[in-house]
């Protein structure tokens, strides 16, 4: 069954098109709602957006060896960005996350989770993580960056100058958007604007990180090897 966010409720909300349906492309006027996030307003349903969650004494060093970031002596509550790649080097997954100093969070493209959490379980072998599925609990909501609510202990994702991507229980999602909401369109437009990537949009199968402007963002030049270290490192 596809998925349907409550926010589409609200009053004028029109949903988006795939890869992003089930959440609201505008809720009646996407220029205003732009104004919104440029000023640091706004709040952005995401949760079509897949959530994962990695537990247990051995993942950060585990995801350290498995993507293109640094991870394995990451502090809690510091975001980060990472990639996994194709043994040739090809971006398969970006991973926008946080550590929580019990487990590690992570938000993905909408349709990709179950070959996310295919592919880390597979890789687990003798090491001592969990590899769960949370996005019938958890949903991703993009909040103002000066929310007070982020001083009480939201778990963030990302950080950046539209607002700050938040883990919110999927069942309290509408209570959490305030009376500001704003839609993909908006959201999409800043981001372009801003030269971020994103995988599926920007990206195709054979997409290498170099390509889309992940240098320095998402992958560490200084690390041991991981799957399409190799490419990363002829191209660079």
């Amino acid at each position: 069954m596809a998925y349907r966010s409550p926010l589409l409720d609200l009053p004028g909300a029109v949903e988006a098109d795939p890869p992003d349906g089930g959440v609201a492309a505008h809720y009646g006027d996407p220029m205003r709602e732009q104004r919104l996030l440029d000023t640091g307003r706004g709040a952005v349903d995401l949760s079509h957006r897949g959530v994962v969650r990695v537990s247990g004494p051995d993942r950060l060093g585990w995801l350290h060896s498995l993507t293109t970031q640094h991870l394995e002596a990451l502090p809690a509550g510091q975001t980060t960005t990472a990639l996994l790649l194709s043994p040739h080097g090809h971006v398969e997954h970006a991973l926008y996350g946080v550590d929580d100093g019990e487990a590690f969070w992570a938000h993905v493209e909408p349709g990709t989770t179950g070959a996310l959490v295919d592919f880390l379980d597979s890789m687990r072998f003798l090491m001592r993580v969990e590899v769960e599925d949370v996005t019938d609990q958890y949903a991703i909501l993009l909040t103002p960056a000066r929310d007070a609510r982020l001083e009480a202990g939201w778990l963030l994702a990302r950080v950046g100058e539209r607002g700050a991507d938040v883990f919110v229980p999927r069942a309290d999602l509408a209570a959490y958007v305030g009376d500001a909401p704003a839609g993909l369109w908006a959201y999409e437009a800043l981001r372009i604007a801003a030269h971020e990537p994103r995988l599926g949009i920007d990206t195709d199968q054979r997409t290498i990180p170099h390509e889309a402007g992940w240098i320095g963002s998402a992958v560490h030049l200084d690390k041991g090897c991981y799957r399409g270290q190799e490419t990363v490192a002829r191209v660079h």
